[in-house]
């Protein structure tokens, strides 16, 4: 028999004893304190791993779009899709924390995430060159000029690519059928990054909180959820990066491209982030290999048992538990009443609802946050990316770290963290309706939002688009290869503003004689066009002014966002918590995660003006937005959201404060419960399941 030593002794002499009864030289009980911090470290990584990915993702919804001349709905499908692999797992995962082994189920995640993220690449591998919208333009002979207003330029294929001849353009015909739907490829990708990041939330933070003292759980915890958010961080910057590349990089010349990445047909090198989110997410899997079971518990040493020191192994390593055999029909038998008993809790049942809305307008805002910015403010997709990465997420993370040691600082009681919550998120919310203040003007497109200059429209449904100045054009109604006027209004193609001649090539390339635009000082069908949109001037001075309210928004949220997570853990049985997490997320993500993208998505291409086409017919992608009507749909749904948040944050702060008032009933039987404890495990020591924590425990450092 080995033989026991106490706590008091190890304080006393510093020694272990090994089986011989031989004094041996303890170092402490260090080598456990490690591992809790090499699991914190590991979880943080790992938070930035998903974070990484999941936001680099975000970034490239457009890129995506565009790509694969997709709708915003579909986008919103294939964002929603890794909700779906979330919810294929999370309640079997979260339910089953502690009985199995979480480092290895968070290592064999990670993995899934890996090859999830290499399976949305593929696409590339296997589409041929991104080809993007252009007119045909008829050569005169008699000079290097072209004209796009001409009877010819209706019957030619449109020039897809700036790198192909005139006789590789004869042999353009529709793409193949497969590559329309090579986009399932990224979906089902994106499915296996949600079963892979499933485990890492419940298990991960269950585990912190198992093992931790109560009173440095929440900075743990806030800790590890801030530090990961530079994960996201970078995964906008690296988009940021991307899509200012070329999709086609290192297999086009890039000078002869007439496009920039402010036009709505540029596609960024969107997948090679990827290949670097997958590997990050190989690597955050590896240290989870090599961590226990289970932990002693966070300055409970001296209530362990110390045994089988071995004498020939380290004389301070402890043994921990051993893992308990799992017993399928137990755990099923028990998964009802559990259920039952969180949802009978009143206080998170409305947390569950608060969390559903939050997520609905934190997906949807994310989502499409940067073609809001890119449509409404006239900025590219790519420094849209790395304004969000630069000043909105570190600004995040700070509020993030701030609200936990706040409540560690002052260590707040539930009913002040419900109250600092609601307060928080009341006043970011009332900052949020400023938002409506930025507003920016609709971009002029002659016979789209403008008329054209002085001239009077044809009649005709069909030839809305025309006017008599460009009658004997024989335009095509669906390109889109926009220029600029002198006269300030965007043009779908050079054909519709009447250009006869131009002068340059490739993006150089300025259109003149242009018969339906009034310049200053030029008389009618004597001004010139150049490629591009026009510039709206007034859109980007508001711009500063918008991404100053949003910081302050995204500050003060995040502020409360800590607390507000910490309310769950409070208010659930200790033995429930992982169990919590799990619900609590799978209830986010499958009435929140998975539907807001769809719904945001197809209620944003109602204000569609202008759809792209593709080579073979049918609808592309968006190429002009009513701006105003963005923003209306876009920020009202936002504002409608929070709006219902900020009645379920009063309802859960009175709830909260009735409950747990310090001289209320609560706060007796909480007392009674940790007297009846401490007298029961003096008593008798009953070995539990590790992992688990008793009332004891939790509620100790509320006296």
């Amino acid at each position: 028999m080995d033989r026991p030593i106490t706590a008091g002794q190890l304080k006393e002499k510093s020694l272990f004893q090994d089986s011989n009864g031989s004094a041996v030289p303890a170092k402490t009980v260090c080598h456990n304190c490690s591992n809790l911090k090499i699991f914190l470290g590991a979880l943080a990584f790992s938070f930035f791993a998903k974070g990484f990915s999941g936001s680099y993702m975000k970034s490239m919804s457009s890129q995506i779009e565009r790509r694969f001349e997709i709708s915003s709905s579909i986008v919103g499908i294939i964002d929603g899709s890794f909700e779906i692999g979330n919810l294929m797992v999370m309640v079997l995962v979260s339910y089953l924390g502690p009985r199995v082994h979480r480092p290895k189920i968070i290592a064999v995640g990670c993995l899934i995430m890996s090859l999830g993220t290499f399976l949305s690449v593929m696409p590339q591998f296997l589409m041929g060159r991104y080809n993007y919208e252009r007119i045909t333009v008829s050569v005169d002979n008699s000079s290097a000029s072209v004209s796009a207003c001409s009877p010819a330029s209706s019957e030619g294929h449109p020039v897809t690519d700036a790198t192909e001849t005139p006789s590789t353009m004869q042999n353009v015909g529709c793409e193949k059928t497969t590559n329309s739907y090579l986009w399932l490829f990224v979906l089902m990708g994106n499915l296996l990054r949600g079963i892979g990041e499933a485990p890492i939330m419940p298990l991960g933070v269950s585990y912190i909180d198992d093992f931790s003292k109560e009173e440095n759980s929440a900075f743990y915890i806030g800790l590890v959820r801030s530090s990961g958010m530079f994960g996201p961080t970078l995964g906008f910057l690296l988009g940021s990066f991307c899509a200012s590349l070329w999709v086609d990089i290192g297999i086009v010349d890039i000078d002869a491209i007439s496009i920039n990445p402010k036009d709505s047909r540029w596609v960024g090198a969107w997948w090679l982030g990827l290949l670097i989110c997958g590997a990050v997410n190989f690597i955050a899997s590896l240290p989870f290999w090599f961590l226990p079971y289970s932990l002693p518990k966070e300055g409970k040493n001296e209530n362990l048992k110390i045994s089988h020191l071995s004498v020939q192994g380290d004389p301070c390593k402890i043994d921990t538990p051993d893992q308990p055999q799992l017993k399928f029909s137990e755990a099923v038998k028990d998964f009802l009443p559990a259920l039952r008993k969180l949802f009978g809790n009143s206080i998170f049942l409305v947390y569950i609802f608060l969390t559903i809305l939050q997520y609905n307008s934190l997906v949807g805002m994310i989502t499409y946050e940067t073609k809001f910015m890119e449509q409404q403010f006239n900025v590219s997709v790519a420094r849209a990316i790395f304004l969000i990465g630069v000043i909105l997420l570190p600004i995040t993370i700070l509020g993030m770290f701030l609200g936990g040691f706040l409540i560690k600082k002052f260590k707040l009681h539930i009913t002040e963290m419900t109250k600092f919550a609601c307060i928080t998120f009341i006043v970011a919310y009332l900052l949020n309706l400023l938002y409506f203040t930025c507003s920016c003007e609709v971009l002029q497109v002659a016979g789209l939002t403008a008329p054209y200059s002085g001239i009077k429209h044809l009649s005709s449904t069909k030839n809305i688009y025309t006017a008599s100045c460009n009658a004997d054009c024989s335009c095509k109604l669906d390109q889109w290869d926009p220029v600029c006027g002198d006269n300030g209004i965007t043009y779908m193609t050079a054909c519709f503003a009447g250009c006869k001649s131009s002068t340059g090539m490739g993006k150089n390339m300025v259109f003149h004689n242009c018969s339906c635009v009034e310049g200053q000082g030029h008389g009618l069908g004597n001004s010139s066009a150049v490629l591009g949109q026009c510039q709206r001037e007034s859109c980007t001075k508001a711009f500063p002014y918008f991404l100053a309210l949003q910081t302050a928004c995204a500050f003060i949220l995040a502020l409360g966002g800590t607390p507000t997570y910490m309310i769950m853990f409070r208010s659930v049985s200790p033995d429930l918590k992982s169990f919590a997490v799990g619900i609590e997320t799978l209830c986010g993500r499958i009435l929140g995660g998975l539907p807001a993208p769809i719904y945001f998505g197809a209620l944003i291409d109602v204000t569609c003006l202008k759809w792209g086409t593709k080579s073979c017919g049918g609808s592309g992608s968006c190429r002009v937005y009513d701006t105003k009507e963005f923003r209306n749909v876009y920020l009202g749904l936002i504002a409608g959201l929070r709006a219902g948040c900020c009645l379920l944050y009063i309802v859960l702060t009175v709830l909260i404060t009735k409950r747990f008032k310090p001289d209320g009933k609560e706060m007796t039987d909480i007392k009674n419960t940790e007297k009846n404890s401490k007298e029961l495990a003096t008593a008798n020591k009953k070995e539990i399941l590790p992992g688990a924590r008793t009332s004891e425990e939790s509620e100790e450092t509320r006296m």
